[in-house]
């Protein structure tokens, strides 16, 4: 008998690509917005449009594609949608780039012809991770595709500002705010990566004598920008200077010292220069002391302060500073290096600038609390509940929102300016006043993908879509953009959708890093590329490895090795399917009667439905690793390594009996399958396909629970079995004996062991004793006991000297490891996880002694 259409070996490229294909042809992944079962709905986090698939794509995937194949199963009317971000930085930087190959700049096209060149851009070389998430199996509605700069979603953009604005919620201001001087444009939070950089930290004293103060900095230049002295109100070292002014070093200018609480006494000399135009807290001292703001630098970083520094770059200009005050005496001490932390932009990398500038900002306090509030009453869940604290702390205490940029790519600020400043907010229905002139910033990335759960359903519109699948079910992302993403959505679908949250549940996940826990980075040389990791092993054994590892707001450990365990699940899985296949198991007929059926098949139907209970449970709260270690153990070690073995010896016997475990057997592996396709769909489908002969484990319905085959009788009276067998087959490799090699016994079995002794001596290899038995090794297992006659079937010379070396080693280290315990010094200074270690070595070495001798005292004579 062959199996038809399943190759001996599984192969993961002549499946992917083609079951993919057709899932989509075949419509499995498109919502019906009018269709049956209660809505599951899910708006993938959109990756920027220059991205490609990343490792922690990878598993913010998996984890979305698991639910929402489950949810389908399960009979909802599941949607997934999917899309892209213009990612208004970094996309205008590769078309930079692209230019400044050719010697120009955007500047050389113009406004007009340089969106027109990303538009190209984008239709040409963006968005390749698209095409990259068919390759892991994302089962997105491709027909729903949404991206932040279609006409739908600026629409959105332009009616949520004129909303805002209108609601005096958007305001015109000069703020501080970060600065990439590369770039030339303000940067959100998220755009800005902190590390500790290596700088000097100079003491500089301002004013003479009595009346001098010390102050440290490490961003000397920006002393010309310096207004006043800040100190601690009740800091009574100072406390006679303040109301006085002091005279600023190289500048001439007087200013006076100041006295504000955000100023630490503690730290440093606790006196702090002010420069409001070049540094957010002093920024505001500033404002609470009413001193002006100087601004020093230009937009390119380069000093603009009449003097000697005129002209000099930021970089250039601070030893320059340093120099010139060394000179007049006024450096009190300098710390090099000293390391701090430096914020670089994380698209260029430049060192970024605080600099004062007019912004446009979001009055985020309703809308923050309205966010908080959403989560304290119920309406959306942080899960794990224990991230809830760290959404709190962000939200409460959440600072206005700089949403303009100086790009050219993006939404377009919807305000115009008259001749006469006339300020104009334009909604999308609207044209703008004649003469008026558009503000040349476009708003920030983030502001248009914080509507994203919505905007992608059609909003302003009511659409059935907006109707149906808002809010979305659950929200996966990891908990790094709890605040930077997550909170803006809260705020924005709150707003726009009356009080409704963007989403049931925020489900977040940790970071992916190495076996070792390190973060992985290319100058670690540890990172792992899922589209390589897919071509090796498969996009199944891909996906297993990192759900493996995914419990509920934890990081993600993963490495080579544990993707080629994945492979060999898989393929574990696909020999139990051939065997299932080739001895003629099915899925057409009905299971039969518990009474009708044999203890092992009783076991298997009962664990089963234990399995589907516990991964039930699981889903519950987003437990991946617990589901997938709990199919793991169940498919590999329960089914094949046992149910499959204990068929074989039930199927050979022919009949009824035989028919019956047939059909036992499809009906495990049928409802295996199954549970296994959302997290591994690519060999579920091929398998499913080949065992049911129907069109596609996508919309098959997933597995229910039968209590009617909840069986703990039978599991208690089948782990005997299993104890028994495992303790043999460990006596026969102790004693020397291959896995294959047959060999006489005599069996002792007690109580309902006596009826698998069949079964014992198949799995075993152990013949009936004959006349010649005569028993050279013996071993109780419980109340059961097993005799051999191992003469002539190991050299028993070779294997005691092979247990007299092993056991000469294992004394000697427990000899060792008690010298260490004796040792009193040892014990009084070694830490307690060492003295633990040695305690476990000698409780080891104890072990494998009583273990050898057994083993020798049982060797027959020779």
């Amino acid at each position: 008998m062959t199996t038809p259409d399943l190759p001996t070996q599984y192969a993961p490229a002549d499946v992917e690509t083609r079951s993919y294909e057709r899932w989509v042809a075949e419509g499995y992944f498109t919502a019906d917005v009018g269709g049956g079962g209660e809505p599951y709905s899910i708006v993938l986090p959109p990756p920027n449009v220059t991205g490609v698939l990343h490792i922690g794509h990878a598993l913010d995937h998996s984890i979305q594609d698991v639910l929402t194949r489950r949810a389908r199963m399960r009979g909802h009317q599941t949607l997934w949608l999917p899309g892209m971000d213009h990612a208004g930085i970094a996309t205008q930087n590769v078309v930079e780039r692209e230019l400044a190959k050719q010697g120009l700049s955007r500047h050389d096209l113009g406004r007009e012809a340089f969106v027109e060149r990303v538009w190209q851009w984008k239709e040409e070389s963006g968005g390749r991770i698209l095409g990259q998430m068919t390759k892991l199996g994302d089962g997105v509605d491709w027909t729903r595709e949404r991206f932040t700069m279609d006409d739908g979603l600026s629409r959105a953009v332009q009616t949520i500002f004129k909303h805002l604005f209108d609601d005096g919620l958007i305001y015109r201001a000069e703020r501080i705010i970060n600065w990439c001087p590369r770039c030339l444009t303000a940067l959100s939070d998220i755009e800005v990566d902190h590390s500790d950089d290596e700088g000097e930290l100079v003491s500089i004293r301002y004013g003479e004598g009595d009346a001098s103060i010390v102050v440290a900095t490490t961003r000397a230049e920006t002393m010309l920008g310096d207004t006043a002295v800040a100190v601690h109100p009740a800091d009574e070292r100072y406390a006679h200077l303040v109301g006085t002014m002091v005279e600023l070093p190289l500048t001439g200018r007087m200013i006076p010292v100041v006295a504000d609480e955000h100023v630490d006494p503690s730290f440093g000399t606790g006196a702090v220069k002010v420069t409001p135009a070049h540094d957010p807290n002093d920024f505001e001292i500033g404002r609470r002391h009413g001193l002006p703001s100087l601004t020093v630098m230009d937009d390119r970083g380069v000093v603009t302060a009449h003097g000697p520094f005129l002209g000099l770059d930021r970089f250039e200009a601070r030893p320059a500073v340093v120099a010139a005050l060394r000179a007049e005496g006024r450096v009190v001490a300098e710390r090099r290096p000293y390391v701090h932390a430096v914020g670089h932009c994380s698209r260029c990398k430049t060192v970024v600038e605080p600099r004062l500038s007019l912004q446009w900002f979001v009055n985020v306090q309703p809308l923050a609390k309205a966010a908080g509030d959403a989560v304290r009453d119920g309406r959306t869940r942080v899960h794990p509940p224990e991230l809830a604290k760290r959404y709190f702390d962000w939200v409460d205490d959440m600072h206005d929102w700089c949403i303009s940029r100086q790009l050219w790519w993006g939404h377009r600020i919807p305000v115009w300016y008259g001749p006469e400043g006339e300020v104009v907010c334009v909604g999308p229905d609207e044209e703008p006043p004649t003469g008026y002139t558009q503000d040349p910033d476009v708003l920030d990335t983030w502001f248009s993908s914080a509507l994203w759960p919505f905007s992608t359903l059609g909003w302003p519109e009511r659409t059935p879509e907006l109707e149906r699948f808002y809010p979305t079910t659950v929200l996966v992302t990891g908990y790094d953009i709890l605040f930077f993403w997550v909170a803006r959505m809260m705020m924005f679908g709150l707003y726009a959708m009356d009080g409704e949250p963007p989403f049931r549940t925020v489900a977040l996940h940790g970071m992916v890093r190495d076996q070792f826990g390190k973060k992985m980075s290319k100058s670690f040389g540890n990172v792992v590329d899922p589209l390589d990791w897919i071509e090796r092993y498969g996009a199944d054994a891909t996906r297993f490895t990192l759900l493996r590892g995914a419990s509920p707001g934890s990081d993600v450990a993963i490495s080579d090795d544990w993707a080629a365990g994945s492979r060999n699940f898989c393929n574990k899985i696909w020999n139990a399917a051939r065997f299932t296949l080739l001895n003629g198991a099915t899925v057409a007929a009905p299971l039969p009667a518990p009474g009708d059926l044999t203890v092992a098949d009783r076991w298997i139907l009962s664990r089963l439905h234990t399995v589907i209970e516990a991964v039930d449970t699981a889903y519950e709260d987003f437990e991946f690793a617990k589901i997938s270690d709990q199919l793991y153990h169940f498919a590999w070690d329960e089914v094949c390594d046992w149910y499959v073995e204990l068929a074989k010896i039930q199927i050979a016997e022919g009949g009824d009996r035989a028919e019956r475990t047939r059909i036992v057997l499809g009906h495990v592996l049928d409802a295996l399958l199954r549970l296994l396709h959302p997290l591994m769909p690519f060999v579920t489908e091929e398998l499913w396909r080949a065992l049911t002969a129907r069109p596609s484990v996508v919309v098959a319905s997933w597995p229910t629970l039968d209590p009617v085959y909840a069986d703990p009788a039978a599991e208690r009276e089948i782990l005997a079995v299993q104890d028994l067998i495992t303790e043999v087959r460990r006596f026969r490799s102790d004693q020397g004996l291959k896995p294959g090699q047959r060999v006489a016994a005599h069996l002792v079995l007690e109580g309902s062991l006596a009826t698998h002794e069949g079964a014992v001596r198949t799995l075993l290899r152990l013949d009936p004793p004959g006349p010649a038995f005569s028993a050279t090794a013996r071993l109780a297992v419980g109340t059961s006991v097993v005799e051999l006659d191992t003469a002539g079937t190991i050299d028993v010379a070779a294997e005691r000297r092979r247990l007299d070396k092993d056991l000469a080693a294992a004394r000697k280290e427990a000899a060792q490891v008690a010298a260490k315990l004796a040792n009193e010094q040892f014990m009084a200074k070694a830490p307690d996880d060492v003295v633990t270690k040695v305690r476990t070595r000698a409780a080891q070495a104890d072990a494998d002694i009583a273990r050898l001798e057994a083993q020798l005292a049982a060797l027959p004579a020779g």
